[in-house]
């Protein structure tokens, strides 16, 4: 049985006229009664009741049609996925992302991604995510890894599942560092280094309670790695998720759970409907497939 031969006998099902179907295929009309006489031959059954004004579908042509679909879409897809290793895939894809625990699932997208196309340079642009949002939108950034919350209008997005927990850093001879958990309370005593984003911070506010305007923030930061540093040298609490300290030496800062506890989420996201690059494409597929 060709594949020649399932799509003629596919268009005079959709016709449901040997004339119209024949001048569909551009062939005449008594090659394709032939053709169709010698698949039924071949399958050794009935495929079509012939009405005097249209031809209909035996229960054995039902089946044979719904196998046809099948067939040619299974066709179809082999051939693009041929086409498509044969296909040299080059460029680059570039990503906006803070500095949080899901750039390690970031990570393992990418390195899934390298494997499949070896020749796309991925760009890692390090920001908070007020800034990834408008090199997005500039076009600057294809992908952007966005710390919840954020305005996901006009993006297409997957949320990665771990929830990140907030955390408060200190030195490690801080009496702070003696605890366990750190409360409310606690901070009311301390010189607090917070998040930029003001999104971030109403998080934080909504957390802590009407006491909020009577902390003492002494620093804000758009990056986890600035804060750490004045945290070091005593000048203040940095408050942020743990992902951003995930990598930091204990022996000169470490982090206290915050009790009750807080958590964030974290989406990965492109702009919707828009006429990316192969190379991009090909990656927005790949974190499809590594979240499926």
């Amino acid at each position: 049985m060709e594949i020649r031969i399932l799509n003629y006998f596919l268009t005079v099902a959709r016709e449901q006229n040997i004339t119209r179907a024949a001048k569909q295929l551009h062939i005449t009309q008594p090659t394709l009664s032939r053709q169709l006489a010698a698949l039924e031959e071949e399958l050794g059954t009935k495929l079509f009741v012939r009405g005097s004004k249209k031809i209909c579908l035996t229960e054995e042509g039902v089946l044979l049609k719904r196998r046809a679909l099948e067939i040619l879409d299974l066709e179809e897809k082999t051939i693009e996925e041929i086409k498509e290793r044969g296909e040299l895939i080059e460029g680059s894809v570039t990503i906006g992302c803070g500095e949080f625990g899901a750039v390690e699932e970031l990570a393992k997208i990418c390195e899934s991604f390298h494997r499949k196309y070896p020749h796309v340079q991925i760009r890692i642009h390090t920001a908070t995510a007020d800034i990834v949002a408008d090199m997005m939108n500039q076009g600057l950034v294809d992908i952007g890894l966005f710390l919840e919350p954020v305005n996901t209008e006009g993006l297409d997005y997957m949320r990665i599942a771990e929830r990140e927990p907030w955390v408060i850093c200190m030195r490690p001879e801080d009496e702070l560092a003696k605890k366990e958990l750190v409360t409310r309370e606690d901070l009311k005593k301390l010189a607090l280094i917070l998040p930029e984003r003001t999104n971030v911070q109403s998080e934080f506010a909504n957390w802590f309670g009407r006491d909020f305007e009577k902390l003492n923030i002494a620093f804000v930061s758009n990056l986890a790695t600035n804060a750490v540093i004045m945290a070091q040298h005593g000048l203040g609490y940095p408050v942020m998720i743990e992902g951003a300290m995930r990598f930091w030496n204990e022996e000169s800062i470490i982090r206290k759970h915050l009790d009750p506890p807080i958590y964030s989420q974290t989406i990965i996201a492109w702009r919707r409907n828009i006429p990316y690059s192969l190379a991009v494409r090909k990656f927005i597929d790949e974190i499809y497939a590594c979240e499926a």
